[in-house]
């Protein structure tokens, strides 16, 4: 586990803590907890005071994109090349936001796909192809997230229909489905995967053991899940096709 994470999350947990206390748990010094606190600060995760900070996080929510896109990177690339070897020249893809969906989106750049991003991340990795359609969705940009939410985002994918559903989650098992911490980025992958004649979950092991408020869809709605997980047997007793980066 990163640093940043570390004192993210205990932050969260304890809604506030010291320097020292930080310093302590994470064996760094008090100066480059103080360095950690102030790159947090700017990401909106905690609020500094005299000594210390407060959690701005509540509990269960989704830590910031710019906080969790340094997380687990060799994994979410290893995934991504695996996605990406699954995508056949020539398919329609709805690719959705996230650090791992943005992680296919490089690596799809320079094939001869027909590509929809539903986040503004990957719209501009994507912009410079020049073998790529790029189709770009109508929808308001959550703030950090910057991925597409809300009616026109919706319309958008139910004009269309395309061969392959690439997915992020928040968290996936077999009994609780697909899950996502916010409500409008759910119903935005629900409309994502009805729109696909295949769709592929990309998921790195942490989302094998959590569940997220918003219900997504059951694991059955699924035709794979690619992961850096060992083989999850529930998910392929529920007949999804289990592919491990």
């Amino acid at each position: 586990m990163s640093r940043l994470k570390q004192i993210t999350e205990a932050v969260r947990d304890a809604g506030s803590l010291g320097v020292a206390e930080l310093a302590s748990l994470t064996g760094a010094s008090e100066m480059t907890i103080r360095r950690d606190l102030e790159v947090l600060a700017a990401q909106g995760v905690l609020e500094r005071f005299r000594g210390g900070a407060r959690s701005l996080l509540l509990r269960g929510s989704e830590p910031p994109f710019a906080l969790r896109s340094d997380e687990n990177t060799d994994a979410k690339r290893r995934i991504a090349a695996a996605v990406a070897d699954m995508i056949t020249d020539g398919e329609s893809v709805v690719l959705d936001s996230g650090t791992t969906c943005l992680e296919v989106a490089r690596l799809l750049h320079d094939r001869r796909l027909t590509v929809m991003p539903l986040s503004l991340h990957a719209v501009n990795a994507l912009s410079s192809s020049a073998s790529l359609t790029l189709l770009v969705p109508g929808g308001r940009p959550r703030p950090g997230e910057l991925a597409l939410t809300g009616p026109l985002t919706l319309a958008s994918l139910e004009a269309l229909r395309f061969d392959t559903a690439i997915v992020g989650c928040c968290g996936l098992s077999a009994g609780q489905g697909l899950t996502a911490f916010d409500l409008e980025d759910a119903s935005v992958k629900r409309a994502a995967i009805a729109s696909a004649r295949r769709v592929i979950a990309a998921v790195d092991a942490s989302k094998l053991t959590r569940t997220a408020l918003a219900f997504v869809a059951p694991a059955t709605a699924l035709d794979a899940v690619v992961t850096d997980a060992v083989g999850d047997e529930e998910l392929e007793a529920a007949g999804v096709t289990v592919v491990t980066a």
